[in-house]
Parts: structure tokens; C-alpha cells; sequence
């Protein structure tokens, strides 16, 4: 089971993508107050308490309209949203009367039979009684009121939200996989991605074609090699949302983000014949912000004309492009000549293992001290001292660091000791999570932390 889904839906302009932006904490979305601003399905993580949950924010619904091109595409990723959907947040204005459209969506999402929270949205004052009980008889249960503007209400939509998704059997703890690996192929539409697993497998399984698009769900193969057991997951090529269509393609790109979020190791393929694309450079992102391991696997070499030299000038683009996951390790493949494709499997089980791997607070506390005396950390001529730190989690690493103003900490700092925790201790093809808290000002005094996370994830700067 990947991260619970959860669909914003409601007819247009009753404030979806304010919604959004509030809970996912910043501004993502484009907001207006003309309807029908939300074109494509957009989607970010959010924390609903202690559950991380992938966030969709979708277009307004419309009924009775004979929808042309544009229109009726936002109508269809609306519903696929809603179809993939693992909870609903239904939003009614509550400023204006019940509309139809509100009416007609209330049927939709009863027969899409999810369960529902429904939000009395822009609520800045009470509502009236009798407007509440004409939500009340909407038959979806008691309305939360809500304004996202305001902040009023969201604190109670998160509390809500992370008791239901209990309710519906979702972990707030990471999902512990079992002893297998679970490897993702990802990468934009056509590089290659069934043809490389095909090749693993030793057998024609999944569909090849040379017709963008053609795998359109996540496809899962069990397979042991030497005791090792791994699962591979094949995925529908990611787009930008600008270039991604609609229907199907879109349902695709939705559930690879799922795939992504499910797996421990991500391959990126890329394909050399086309180099390496703005939409590479996208994906790759996707997989940091979920915190996955990565190998990025530069497929077709077959078609190189001189190996050597084409390798170097593509391993240069990599390094000037790519240079914020330089710990990726790089796999040349051609699935066609079947070449370096068992070392797939064997390097995602070295990064998975890396993912795993435990410091103990002694080293870790030695680490901090030797790295931070010959480095202090300094801004605006104000004295950082960073006091220790341990891990305190693993897949992916995560450590947590103790400092007397971690709002000052630059992220170049930061970047800084993830470099050198690498250079130490490893942690090669995976990503890693540095925290940062301020310690109690009091032995006996109330624990109260000042917690400022960031991914170690940025572009070089």
C-alpha cells in the first residue's frame, strides 16, 4: 500500500486550490476568482498529522454542459482524480445557497463509494442554522466548517483526516517493506522502461511499442535472483503537467507518482539518443521529494558511434545538470543488446542496504564534533553552535541535529555536512534527511522544539 491519496473535489471556484496551498504549506496552486482556473490534476505531499498523504487538487466538476477540447479534458481528469482517489474532501461554498452543481456532485461521489469529508469552505462567521442543515442533507455527514484564508477550521480538518485515514487502515509510521527490494523504472514515455525489465525477467511480460504512452498502469514482478528477492515496478512515462494528456495518460502519470512513493529504489531512465531533457531533470526531482534511492540509467548505448568519447561527454552534461544528486550512481545500458542489465538489480540491493544502515550515537557525536570545529557554521556575524545530534531514521538516512538557532543554519551548512556524512559513513545512491531542532534552554524545562526540516535535495548553488 503506498501514501493514502486524498482528492480536493467540488464544483468550480469554492476555493480547491486555496485548500491546497494551506495544507500542503505553500503557494502551489494558482488561486483566482475566476472558475475553472485548475486545468490539470496537480498533486504535492502533505502531512495530515502523522500521515504523509499525496495531496490532488483537481478541477471544478460542471454537469448539463456540452464541453468542448479544453473543458471536456478538465472534466475527465476531475473524475480520474476522484476514481484514484483514497479519501475526499468535498468543498461547498458557504456563502451562496446550495447550487444543482453542487447537488449533482454530492450523487457523483456517493456512487464513487470513497469515503467523504465534507467542508463548509470560506467560512468566516457562523453559518446560519438553516444553512447548516441544508448541507446536513446533502447525506454526507456532518460539515466541517472551514476557511483557508482565514486559517479557521484546518486545524480540525487535519485532526479529521488523520483519524479517518486510521479508520481506513493506512499507517502513520513509514511502510515497513518485507525482505525484498522494490525497484521503480521511471523516466519519460518511450526510453525504454518495459524493454529493460523484459530484459531482467528473460521474457516478453510487459508491452513494448515504440508508441508513446503505451504502459498505462503500474505493472509489479516478483522475481529471486541468489536468495535476494526484488520487486520490480514499471511505470507509465511522466510528463510535464503542461504536456501530459489527458484521459488515460494522465491516470499513468498519477499512479507512477504512486510507484515512486512505494518503492525504495528508483531507476531513472534516460535515453542517451535524445540526451538529457528538462522532463529528466523533473523526474528526478519527484524521486528526491520522496526520498528514495536513485540510479540513473543511461539506456540505448547501442546506437553510440564512438562509446568511449560519447560516454564522457554524457557522464559531463550529467554532472553539469545534474550536479544536486552527485551520490547517484550511473548504469549505460542498451536493452536492446540486453547489456549491463543484471547489474540493475545488484546495485539496487547495495543501495537499499546503504538505506539502511544505522550510525550509532558515539560515532555520530564524534562526526558532528571533528566536522563542526573545522567548519563553524556562521551567518550575519551571529555565533551558531550545533551542541550533537543522532540518526534517527533509516530508508531514507535521517538525522537530527541540535543547534542554538537552527533558523539561521544556511542550507549551504547543511549541504556542507551531508557531504561529509557521505564522505565518512557512505550512504552512496540514496538520498538523505537532515533535521534541525533547537535543545530545551532548561534541563527540567518542558520539552518544546523549534523543528526546521529540509531534504538535502537543491540544485547547486
Amino acid at each position: 500500500m503506498g501514501l493514502p491519496m486524498i482528492a480536493i473535489v467540488g464544483r468550480p471556484n469554492v476555493g480547491k486550490s486555496t485548500l491546497f496551498n494551506r495544507l500542503i504549506g505553500k503557494r502551489y496552486a494558482i488561486t483566482s476568482k475566476v472558475a475553472g482556473t485548475t486545468r490539470d490534476r496537480i498533486f504535492h505531499e502533505a502531512m495530515m498529522g502523522s500521515f504523509t498523504t499525496i495531496l490532488v487538487d483537481t478541477g471544478g466538476l460542471e454537469f448539463g454542459k456540452n464541453f468542448k477540447n479544453l473543458e471536456e479534458n478538465v472534466q475527465e481528469q476531475a473524475r480520474i482524480g476522484l476514481s484514484e482517489a483514497d479519501l475526499l474532501f468535498f468543498l461547498i461554498d458557504a456563502t451562496e445557497p446550495l447550487t444543482k452543481s453542487d447537488l449533482d456532485a454530492a450523487q457523483l461521489l456517493r456512487k464513487a463509494n470513497k469515503p467523504i469529508i465534507l467542508i463548509a469552505h470560506k467560512v468566516d462567521n457562523k453559518l446560519s442554522k438553516n444553512h447548516m442543515d441544508e448541507l446536513v442533507r446533502l447525506g454526507l455527514g456532518e460539515p466541517l466548517q472551514l476557511s483557508s484564508i482565514h486559517d479557521i477550521g484546518v486545524d480540525e480538518l487535519i485532526r479529521v483526516t488523520a483519524a479517518r485515514l486510521k479508520t481506513e487502515g493506512f499507517s502513520p509510521k513509514k511502510v515497513k517493506h518485507g525482505p525484498e527490494t522494490r525497484i521503480a523504472i521511471v523516466g519519460r514515455p518511450n526510453v525504454g522502461k518495459s524493454s529493460i525489465i523484459n530484459g531482467i525477467i528473460g521474457e516478453e511480460r510487459l508491452i513494448v511499442s515504440d508508441i508513446q504512452g503505451t504502459t498505462i498502469d503500474a505493472t509489479d514482478t516478483a522475481m529471486k535472483v541468489e536468495d535476494k528477492e526484488y520487486v520490480l515496478i514499471d511505470t507509465a512515462g511522466l510528463r510535464k503537467r503542461s504536456k501530459r494528456g489527458f484521459g488515460l495518460e494522465g491516470l499513468g502519470g498519477l499512479r507512477s507518482l504512486r510507484a515512486i512513493s512505494r518503492c525504495d529504489v528508483a531507476c531513472l531512465v534516460v535515453d542517451w539518443t535524445s540526451g538529457l531533457t528538462s522532463q529528466d531533470l523533473h523526474v528526478s526531482q519527484y524521486i528526491l521529494e520522496a526520498g528514495k534511492g536513485m540510479i540513473i540509467i543511461v539506456n540505448k548505448v547501442d546506437q553510440m558511434e564512438s562509446p568511449e568519447a560519447d560516454r564522457k561527454q554524457f557522464l559531463r552534461e550529467l554532472q553539469y545538470k545534474m550536479n544536486y544528486v552527485p551520490w547517484a550512481p550511473v548504469l549505460f545500458t542498451s536493452a536492446l543488446e540486453k547489456k549491463n542489465l543484471n547489474k540493475i538489480l545488484e546495485l539496487s540491493g547495495k543501495i537499499q542496504e546503504e538505506r539502511s544502515k544505522k550510525i550509532s550515537d558515539a560515532a555520530f557525536t564524534t562526526f558532528i564534533k571533528t566536522t563542526t570545529v573545522g567548519h563553524p557554521p556562521t551567518r550575519k556575524g551571529k555565533a551558531i553552535r550545533i551542541m550533537g545530534g543522532k540518526q534517527t531514521d533509516t530508508c531514507p538516512p535521517s538525522f537530527t541535529i541540535l543547534c542554538n538557532k537552527p533558523e539561521l543554519l544556511h542550507f549551504s551548512y547543511k549541504r556542507y555536512l551531508e557531504n561529509e556524512l557521505r564522505r565518512h559513513f557512505g550512504f552512496e545512491g540514496t538520498s538523505i534527511e537532515i533535521l534541525v531542532s533547537e535543545r530545551a534552554p532548561k534541563k527540567n524545562a518542558p520539552k518544546k522544539l523549534h523543528v526546521s526540516k529540509r531534504v538535502i535535495k537543491r540544485r547547486g548553488r
